[in-house]
Formats: C-alpha cells, sequence, structure tokens
C-alpha cells in the first residue's frame, strides 16, 4: 500500500446543506431527513416519499459487518465478496474452498444455506427522543441515569417487537441529541448463490488496497428464505441497462459504521494520541501472528484467510485515519470551527449550560485514558482471543441476566436482542481447535505484556501458569466445540453453569466480577457524561444550523449521493472508470504474478469477454466502513454499481470529508453480468438479476 499523507488545508466540518459549501455533496443522511432542497437546487432531483422508501426497503444490512441489496423479487441479495468472506469460509472444509475456487449453485437445490448469517431490512423509524430523554433527570447521578436510559430503550424496543413482530432498536444520532426506533424485517435463512475466486474479487490484493486504478470483481450473491422458500420481496432494485456518464448523479443506500466527525478537539486528541495508536498495535500484533499461522500450508491458510483478511484491511484503514489525525492542517481546522462555534455559542442566551460540555468531554477523556488498556483486554475480551471465550461469557452472563427484568439486563440480553444471540451462540460455524490455541496463546502472551504478569486479574486468569500452558489447558479443557453442549448449559440456567467444570467456563466466571467493574466504569464515568454533553452540544448546532444536518455513522442505514468523477493525483487525470482490456494489461504487465494474477478461467474465456466493458469506477458519493456492499443507484433508482472500497485518499473520511482526490470505488453492474455469462456460465443467474425474477 502506497505511504501517504493528504493536504487537508481546505477541510470543513459539515455545514447547513442550504449554505453554499465547496464539499456540498458530503454526508451520511437520514433517510427520515434527506437533503432534498440541496438535490433540487443543485441536481434538480426530487427525492420524493416513493423514490425514498423504495431505495430504503431494497436495502438489506448484513449483521456480520456490511450492506447488500435485493436485486430480484425472490429473494436474491447483492453484497461483495468480502462482506460474504465469513459465510464462505465458513461453508467450505478440507478439500472445498468457496473462498479460493468460487462457487454457483445452478439450480435452488444447490444453494447452501449459511450457518448463522442475519439479515434485516429496514421497514420503519419513529422518533422516541423525548421519551428516551424524559427518562433522564437533571439531577441523576451518572450511573443512575445511565440505568435509566437502558431501561427505556429496552422497554421501548420490547413494546415494538411485541407490537409488530419486527426486530426493534433504539438508533442514538448524534450522539446523544436524537433516539430512533428502527424497525427491521429479519431474515436468517440465508443461502449461498455465487462468489468468484477470491482471487478475482480481491484482484491486487495488499498491493492495490485502497488504490486506484482497480480492477476487482468483488460481487457475491445470496437468497433470503421463507419458510424453505425463496422469499417473495415487494422492494427490490432494476438493474441498469444504460451504464454510467461521466459527472452522473448517483447515490448510495447503505449503513456506514462509524464516523467521528462531530467529535470535539479532546476526543480527536485522545484518538491520535492513545486511541488510534493502541488500536493500531493490537491490529499489528494480530496481522503478524496470522501470518505466520497461516504460512504453515495451504490448510492453515484456509482456516485464517477470513480473519487475516479483516485484521489486515482494518489495520490499513486505521493507517489512513491516524495519518488525518496527526496531519496538523486538519487539527488546526477542527480547533478553529470549534473556537468558532464556542464563540457563537457564548453569545447567544439560550445555550448558556452548552460551553461546560466541551469541558467535560475533555475531562472525561482522562478517564478513557485510564482505563481503555484493561477495559479492551478484560471486558473487550482482547487478551482472550478465541471465540470459545465469547461463547463462555455469553453462557455465564445468559444465566445472570435472564433472571433480572429485561429492563436491568446488558443491552446484548434484552429480549429484542434474545434471537440474534441464540442464532450466534448455537451457530454451527466449524472451530478448528488448533486455530483457537494459536490465537489465544499469542493474546494471553499480549495481556501479559500490557497489563504485566503481577496484575492481580492477570494472574487470576494464568492460574499459575505461563500463558501458552494456560491457553492450552483452556481449549483442551472445553466442551463447547460442541454445540448441543452449549444449548445444555444455556437452558440449565445458572445452576448449570455454576456447575460446570468447563475451562472456559470457569475464566468466564473468575474474571466475570472485575470485567463488570471495568464495563461499569466505561458505562456511568465515560458514556454517560459525554452522552449528556454531547446531547448538549447537539442542540447548540441545531439552534446555530438548524435541524437539517447529517449525524455521525452508526451502522445505521443512510443514503449517500454525489458525482461520478475521476480525479487528478501527481499530475495525472485518473479516468472515473476502468475496463476489462485494463485488467488484462494489468496482468501482463506483471507477468501474471501474485498479487496480480488471474484465474485460469480468465485466460480461457477472455476471448468471450466484451473487453470494452466497464469493470470498476469512481464517485464522490460519501462512504466509510460498513457501506462495502452498498448498491449505487441512479436517479430512476435503478442499481449501476456495487461499493467495495474508497481510495486511499479517502480514508480521513472518518474524521472529515473532502472531495478533492477522495473517491469510493464500485464494481460496475454491467462488469457483473457480463462476467456471469461469459466467465463462469451463470446466465440463468444474470438473467434473473436483469430480470428482476427467476424464470
Amino acid at each position: 500500500m502506497k505511504r501517504w499523507l493528504i493536504p487537508l488545508v481546505m477541510l470543513m466540518m459539515h455545514s447547513e446543506p442550504t449554505s453554499p459549501c465547496v464539499f456540498a455533496d458530503e454526508g451520511m443522511w437520514l433517510f427520515n431527513n434527506p437533503p432534498r432542497k440541496l438535490l433540487k437546487e443543485k441536481y434538480e432531483f426530487d427525492a420524493t416519499e416513493k423514490w425514498l422508501e423504495h431505495v430504503q426497503k431494497s436495502s438489506v444490512r448484513f449483521n456480520s459487518g456490511g450492506s447488500g441489496s435485493f436485486v430480484s423479487a425472490d429473494g436474491l441479495v447483492m453484497t461483495n465478496h468480502h462482506v460474504g468472506l465469513g459465510a464462505l469460509q465458513k461453508l467450505s472444509k478440507k478439500g472445498k474452498d468457496f473462498v479460493r475456487d468460487g462457487f454457483y449453485a445452478k439450480s435452488l437445490g444447490e444453494e447452501f444455506q449459511s450457518v448463522d448469517e442475519e439479515l434485516v431490512v429496514l421497514m420503519d423509524i419513529t422518533d422516541v427522543t423525548d421519551q428516551v430523554k424524559a427518562a433522564v433527570k437533571p439531577d441523576m447521578p451518572a450511573d443512575k441515569a445511565f440505568e435509566a436510559r437502558r431501561a427505556v430503550i429496552a422497554q421501548i424496543e420490547a413494546e415494538s417487537e411485541k407490537k409488530t413482530g419486527l426486530h426493534s432498536n433504539v438508533v442514538t444520532l448524534y450522539q446523544g441529541g436524537m433516539f430512533h426506533l428502527y424497525r427491521y424485517k429479519r431474515y436468517t435463512d440465508v443461502r449461498l448463490v455465487f462468489a468468484p475466486e477470491q482471487q478475482i474479487a480481491f484482484y491486487g490484493g495488499d498491493a492495490d488496497n485502497f488504490a486506484y486504478p482497480r480492477y476487482d470483481l468483488d460481487v457475491c450473491f445470496f437468497r433470503v428464505y421463507e419458510e424453505g422458500k425463496p422469499a417473495k420481496i415487494e422492494h427490490h432494485l432494476t438493474w441498469s441497462q444504460a451504464g454510467l456518464k461521466d459527472g452522473e448523479l448517483v447515490f448510495v443506500s447503505g449503513h456506514p459504521g462509524k464516523t467521528d466527525r462531530l467529535n470535539t478537539v479532546a476526543e480527536l486528541e485522545y484518538l491520535r494520541d492513545i486511541g488510534y495508536p493502541f488500536l493500531m498495535q493490537r491490529l499489528n500484533r494480530l496481522e503478524v501472528m496470522l501470518s505466520i499461522y497461516s504460512g504453515r500450508g495451504e490448510e492453515y491458510e484456509r482456516k485464517a484467510k477470513d480473519l487475516l483478511f479483516g485484521v489486515a484491511n482494518s489495520r490499513k484503514a486505521r493507517d489512513g485515519g491516524l495519518a488525518g489525525l496527526q496531519d496538523p492542517a486538519m487539527m488546526a481546522q477542527k480547533k478553529a470551527n470549534e473556537k468558532s462555534m464556542r464563540a457563537a455559542i457564548a453569545i447567544n442566551s439560550e445555550l448558556k449550560d452548552v460551553a461546560q460540555a466541551f469541558d467535560v468531554i475533555e475531562k472525561v477523556q482522562k478517564v478513557r485514558a485510564n482505563v481503555i488498556k484493561r477495559y479492551t483486554l478484560i471486558e473487550g475480551g482482547a487478551g482472550f482471543n478465541t471465540g470459545l471465550f465469547g461463547i463462555a461469557r455469553a453462557l455465564v452472563r445468559a444465566a445472570d441476566e435472564y433472571a433480572k427484568p429485561d429492563d436491568q439486563r446488558l443491552s446484548e440480553f434484552n429480549e429484542s436482542n434474545k434471537k440474534s444471540l441464540e442464532l450466534k451462540l448455537f451457530s454451527r460455524r466449524p472451530i478448528y481447535e488448533d486455530f483457537e490455541l494459536a490465537k489465544l496463546q499469542d493474546s494471553m502472551m499480549w495481556l501479559c505484556e500490557i497489563l504485566g504478569q503481577e496484575n492481580p486479574i492477570v494472574q487470576k486468569a494464568l492460574a499459575g501458569k505461563s500463558p501458552r500452558a494456560r491457553a492450552t489447558e483452556l481449549i483442551s479443557g472445553t466442551k463447547l466445540m460442541d454445540v448441543e453442549a452449549r444449548k445444555k448449559l444455556y437452558q440449565g440456567g445458572k445452576s448449570a453453569v455454576t456447575e460446570s467444570k468447563d475451562t472456559m467456563i470457569l475464566l468466564s466466571r473468575a474474571i466475570d466480577k472485575e470485567s463488570r467493574e471495568l464495563r461499569k466504569i466505561i458505562e456511568s464515568q465515560l458514556e454517560e457524561p459525554k452522552q449528556q454533553a454531547y446531547d448538549k452540544i447537539a442542540k447548540a448546532k441545531f439552534v446555530l444550523e438548524g435541524t437539517n444536518t447529517y449525524p455521525d455513522a452508526t451502522f445505521s442505514l443512510r443514503l449517500s449521493f454525489g458525482t461520478v468523477k475521476g480525479y487528478e493525483e501527481d499530475g495525472k487525470k485518473i479516468p472515473y472508470e476502468t475496463t476489462f482490456a485494463g485488467l488484462y494489461e494489468t496482468a501482463k504487465e506483471h507477468n501474471n504474478k501474485y498479487p496480480f494474477n488471474l484465474p485460469e478461467r480468465w485466460f480461457e474465456r477472455k476471448d468471450k469477454l466484451n473487453l470494452k466493458t466497464p469493470f470498476n469506477f469512481v464517485c464522490t458519493a460519501d462512504i466509510i466502513g460498513g457501506n462495502s456492499g452498498s448498491p449505487v443507484v441512479n436517479r430512476k433508482g435503478e442499481v449501476v454499481g456495487l461499493i467495495f472500497d474508497g481510495n486511499i485518499q479517502s480514508l480521513v473520511w472518518d474524521f472529515a470529508f473532502t472531495d478533492e482526490q477522495a473517491r469510493a470505488v464500485s464494481v460496475c453492474t454491467g462488469a457483473i453480468t457480463e462476467a456471469l455469462r461469459a466467465v463462469y456460465d451463470a446466465g440463468p443467474l444474470a438473467d434473473e438479476i436483469i430480470g428482476g425474477n427467476r424464470k
């Protein structure tokens, strides 16, 4: 990956959309508060309720992380190969590697059921801000305020789910300025239909990641079923036959994970100096460990592929984000923006109590800095890096939490989340003992390095043994790889868990008291004061700028827009699109050597392809991690592309938006159907996509 440091002198925080702004296409907008006026004035586009509803209900969230969309009336879902990578790996086994070799189901009977994928579609949004805020009284201590808010949110979600039958979640927006109830249609019978080889989906590998021009067929198709049959879908996107034009207006409907654009300077400084460096330390260590494990042989590589891909991708993305935070120009602009806002607050009599909110946020960063390493390692589980520990903790806590009223439980054990928790807890995904041991040994060594071997909780976790010996004991002494054993403990409740001699259960129980205490510190001494402070700042922004602005990303559905547009880099003009011809030229330039080698069938079928077909393209739409798999649609609501990445200049979008060079990168839909027909003999799938239903 190229090293970089983008010039950020002109970066600005988002502004009120009716104001003139050089970065007017910025924004991850709520579907119930889209930038209608801006779209009308700049692009002469009417974002009608009908258009918005259709795009919203055609959009899908993969709860494993990522976005997607319905592209046929028979439940066909399009997403990225790298979003489906986990499902592909779980379906693979020794001698049958769907990640490496790809997969195509020629009939419904050949479609493989994923072991634990959960897809949701946003059906309805209700503003519950007043109800949530009313539960927190002005004189409440922080811990009581947190409990009161958690209780009312659990109540709202439970009542909604009982009334509608839809999965219901209260989403926090504007860092606590607003709360919206999102109701989702949920699908858990999710079956694999098509995936290309990873080598063409991630063509160029690490060397090309976050680069452009690109040549990636980063696509995967699943189908959702209900009652054993393909689900009948009312809202699905029509496949565009016209392709794209330079300068064309496009929209991205997806689930951006998390941005920090509205953070105060104090919080950004914490991320720059402590948060990101510690995260990078963890990611770097994990990547080295996984690379060494993968290097043992082909089967080891297969087992670790999904996790290694995710860790490496996260490390590169955070490296770019840290570079932005370390840019003095960006931080200077953030400081100037905050100074200007505080000056406006000071002279507004309505906002006299807001000034101290900035000081509160600065103060709680010290709490965060003091506890973050212990919290990450113990409550976050980074010191016990095996899915078996996560299973054990879920079982131990379920026994405690389900004995409490719903509104007093830890949020992940609310009734509204129970089905999702059970889906993951009883998943029959493959668990490889040697892989779990390698991860656990390394993480327990890191636990000792960071907290010190004499730390009381470390001593308790090690039980008098070395990290390697203790990890071996824990893995060899657990039965939690057996789904039936998990079910027995879960159904047996408190008595079964208390009596269990399973090593992972015993470890989780041994450290649970200290772990919960760390969680309470984060919730009551950091998150609650910070949320109340940001609530005041949000009110000030609404007074000063109006409410027609967008909140930071929260892995909830958002609408972004921009134009298909190339850019200049190092004095060269970078075109907005690439072609299949460029793919073959690139392979030739690199002598078809890894990571620029092509799967054999791409050479065998070259003469069947229209090499002039557009392959990848870039646009200025505002995206972030989580948008992977999002559909790109045109004015008609037709799908024209599939988001799979941003270029390296876009990595700063975590904190601030610029469209000078930063771009979202997509697969052209025409390339997908061309490849399905010419390379993969998947004409029936292409017909379904273009026709909108199975024949």
